[in-house]
């Protein structure tokens, strides 16, 4: 694990504009950089990076974030992988933090497995190209199946010979640990001692999605009693079969340019499209789909085509798993391929441009397609048929993210037509499975919750009034936090040594926020600042907490542009740091307590009018006066006439 201290010598080090510009072009634009967005196509600059505030905004996409986040989204790399690349761009030495030992073993295991790979890839390709067995069994076959020289040594195929232990030998005597070959699966133990694991095999190593080989799959070439067609390298520290999708390095870019993902089964699809031209293609081995291999693709596109050469029993048994793919958002396609065809024979037999042409026009929706198979196995039997709607139902209940409403009730409309039943009641079933779905996680979430604690149901007028306050009071307490970002440090006034912070501080000390997420903005800028250090916007955009970070740089996101005429024009106009940060605080605040204050006051109101107990009312009455002189106080301030 990378230490605090290492984390925080790359944070001061970062440029946004620095590290954004190794992949955008950029030109200046009054205080900010303009380029092409690198995350959608365009032809008119509309990516903004702010140096000052170091983040950067698609004003066409919408996307936005720091310099880390831009390498995370970019480059597709994990949090720690972004600093790893930071720190080489600038030179950092990392130290890593005192671990437990058994993390550290496990890193250490993982480093050394890494460099284990690495050196058998490049054996076992020495023995396909330079060696005369390996040219004349495994060279010839690969041709034979139509794979170029190109391809196989894009993909970094090898061959192991068909010897007890030629690779194992290689292996000790270039110092390789015998516990980690073992662990790597590339050797096993015998009787007579160690011996290689994949013999007269064609090698397909595995690479993760950035480009690290992490296992290996092994093909037989001619077919022996009791022997599997294929072996993998069993799990390790990274060997995750259910993380992995063979082929992700090199589909990748495909992916997001097309913004569609095939799925195959084997290595040979893979390889044989990825030949032709059709390079958007990925293979899960075989195995039904794992929560981590689609959010894995979900990295790159949410279009999902899956191409099937499988009969109807194979096929039905891959569709259990798919209705993960709805609930992580993902669009599932599926194609069957004609018949006695699998993705490798097919393109080979028609090219490119015939087998894209047959993909799209035999694309089929994964509900749409489920519903008519089990329709077909159900026949006139109704309690099957009963079933298939409840499953189908329950499919659809997936579907349950705000923005794709309009797709869930396309979703009914047709499968009720297919299921010949009625839209209404079908309807019903799919909220019936999200309430169930969303009591269950209420339960999990809250299981101190009381039977008896039941919220009352409020009328709709009750709740869009009191949505409109809530939206109404975010405004205001956002406004606060970005004026303590952008000012907190500056001092209130000229030759004053009471800074924006302590100002803001003082003047809410008996208020509190609505939005938890602005709170806990407010609450660690104050924690770092009574304790003496100097929080500032890089602090905060940069911190570790992707949800804080998101929130802060919303914050701070330039809403508009400002052309270079304009900017030139205002330049001398402009009031200094401290009279716009004094200027800022004071709306901020006097915003902020008057919509508490008007809150208050609703409320005081409300449980006046309902209170029978004549010292009660007193009580409230002397409240809501003192509510008013103070709310009195802050429109002065302001200069704001309350009507109300």
């Amino acid at each position: 694990m990378i230490s605090q201290e290492t984390v925080q010598r790359i944070i001061n080090s970062i440029n946004v504009l620095e590290v954004v510009g190794d992949f955008v072009q950029l030109k200046r634009r009054g205080a900010n950089y303009l380029g092409l967005c690198p995350f959608h196509g365009e032809k008119t600059p509309s990516f903004t990076v702010s140096p000052s505030k170091e983040i950067y905004k698609c004003f066409g996409c919408g996307k936005s974030g720091n310099s880390i986040s831009f390498l995370m989204e970019h480059e597709k790399l994990g949090y720690a992988e972004a600093l790893r690349w930071l720190a080489k761009k600038y030179n950092i030495e990392i130290q890593e933090t005192e671990v437990d030992p058994e993390y550290k073993e496990r890193q250490q295991t993982a480093d050394s497995l890494y460099i284990i790979n690495q050196y058998a890839q490049k054996y076992f390709a020495e023995q396909l190209w330079e060696n005369e067995m390996g040219q004349a069994v495994a060279y010839s076959y690969l041709q034979q199946r139509g794979f170029t020289d190109e391809t196989m040594r894009k993909f970094g195929l090898g061959y192991c010979l068909n010897e007890r232990d030629a690779f194992t030998k290689d292996a000790l005597h270039n110092q390789y640990n015998k516990e980690l070959l073992l662990k790597t699966g590339l050797v096993s133990q015998r009787d007579y001692g160690l011996q290689d694991n994949y013999r007269d095999r064609i090698i397909f190593p595995i690479h993760n999605h950035i480009g690290k080989i992490i296992g290996f799959g092994a093909r037989l070439i001619k077919n022996r009693d009791n022997a599997p067609k294929y072996i993998n390298t069993p799990e390790n520290e990274l060997y995750v079969k259910s993380k992995i999708l063979y082929g992700i390095y090199f589909a990748r870019q495909a992916i997001e340019k097309r913004d569609e993902c095939l799925l195959v089964e084997g290595y040979t699809d893979v390889i044989s499209l990825n030949q032709a031209g059709v390079e958007n293609v990925v293979a899960s081995g075989g195995t039904s789909l794992t929560p981590d291999q689609l959010r894995l693709i979900k990295r790159y596109t949410k279009h999902l085509t899956i191409l099937y050469d499988g009969d109807a029993a194979g096929i039905k048994a891959a569709l259990r798993g798919l209705d993960l793919a709805l609930a992580e958002g993902l669009y599932v396609r599926l194609v069957l391929l004609p018949n006695g065809e699998d993705p490798d024979s097919y393109v080979q037999k028609v090219g490119k441009d015939e087998f894209n042409e047959y993909i799209n026009n035999n694309k089929k929706d994964f509900i749409l397609f489920q519903t008519e198979l089990a329709l077909k196995e159900a026949g006139n039997d109704s309690q099957k048929r009963s079933e298939v709607v409840n499953r189908i139902a329950e499919s659809i209940s997936k579907i349950d993210k705000a923005e794709d409403f309009s797709r869930q009730q396309d979703y009914i409309r047709q499968s009720a037509s297919l299921l010949k039943v009625d839209e209404e009641g079908l309807i019903n079933l799919v909220n019936k499975y999200i309430r169930e779905k969303l009591q269950k996680e209420q339960r999990k979430n809250l299981p101190d919750q009381s039977p008896l604690q039941e919220a009352e149901t409020m009328p709709d007028e009750v709740v869009d009034a009191n949505l409109a306050l809530l939206l109404t009071n975010e405004l205001q307490e956002r406004a606060v936090v970005k004026s303590l970002l952008l000012y907190g440090l500056l001092p209130l006034q000229e030759e004053s040594e009471e800074t924006v912070a302590q100002f803001i501080f003082n003047s809410l000390e008996n208020f509190h926020f609505d939005n938890t997420e602005l709170e806990k903005v407010y609450l660690l800028y104050k924690s770092w600042y009574d304790a003496g250090l100097e929080p500032t916007e890089k602090s905060f955009v940069y911190y570790p907490d992707e949800a804080l970070n998101r929130l802060v740089i919303s914050l701070l996101e330039f809403p508009y542009e400002i052309s270079p005429k304009w900017e030139e024009m205002i330049q001398s106009r402009r009031m200094s740091d401290i009279e716009q940060s004094r200027k800022d605080a004071n709306l901020s605040v006097s915003y902020f307590k008057l919509r508490k204050l008007k809150q208050m006051l609703e409320q005081n109101q409300q449980e006046l009018e309902h209170e029978k107990d004549p010292l009660v009312q007193q009580q409230l009455i002397e409240l809501h006066i003192e509510l008013k002189k103070f709310e009195r106080e802050i429109t002065s301030v302001l200069g704001t006439v309350i009507l109300k």
